[in-house]
């Protein structure tokens, strides 16, 4: 209902459906962002007239959102990362088959993303600062999701053991595996359990 003598709440609909649109105009520009790459243009080759192009917005609308194309960058780093997350963190500490589940399953939707980011790593300062967070949140992933199995051991017998299933749950064995070897994704899955069950016996 609206307050004829204040008119309160007609303004704060308008301000809702002013930010609504701000925020899907942010999204479809991280969007033609995040498609430019995916395209493979190498993240030096992308521009701001392009990813405004594929937005449908104007290049002043990208640099008033983001301010310029560091920030657009960054947004879009944050915003993947923020994504990973959501996936990932729904893994059960001690539930392996669920990990493996969790883990295959983000590889299906990001694993070929993630290559092309760390193929870009060595000659973009801002791409290895993005794969060097990748790198730690994989890390503290796999500390936390298989704390069970890592009970009991200490010092470097603790540290080797976390580091090679930080390994075999890499991006890069699951590339190995899915796309060099040719297995399904069901067959991905069999191959990590198996590679991961004896790293997972209690000591």
């Amino acid at each position: 209902m609206i307050d004829m003598k204040s008119g309160a709440p007609a303004r704060s609909y308008v301000m809702t459906k002013r930010a609504q649109s701000a925020a899907a105009t942010a999204e479809r520009i991280l969007d033609a962002a995040a498609g430019e790459f995916e395209d493979g243009t190498p993240i030096a080759g992308i521009t701001l007239e392009a990813v405004a192009a594929r937005a449908g917005v104007s290049v002043q609308t990208v640099l008033r959102r983001f301010g310029d194309k560091d920030g657009l960058f960054a947004a879009s780093a944050e915003r993947q990362a923020a994504r990973v997350a959501a996936e990932r963190d729904p893994a059960v500490a001690g539930d392996l088959a669920g990990a493996v589940v969790n883990l295959a399953g983000h590889y299906e939707r990001d694993g070929r993303l993630a290559l092309r980011l760390l193929a870009e790593e060595s000659s973009s300062p801002f791409m290895a600062a993005v794969t060097g967070a990748g790198r730690a949140f994989h890390r503290s992933w796999c500390e936390r999701v298989f704390a069970p199995f890592l009970d009991g051991l200490e010092g470097a017998g603790r540290r080797r053991r976390l580091a090679q299933i930080v390994a075999v749950c890499d991006v890069y064995v699951w590339k190995l595996l899915r796309l060099d070897a040719g297995l399904s994704s069901q067959a991905y899955r069999e191959a990590l359990l198996e590679l991961l069950e004896p790293l997972t016996r209690r000591p």
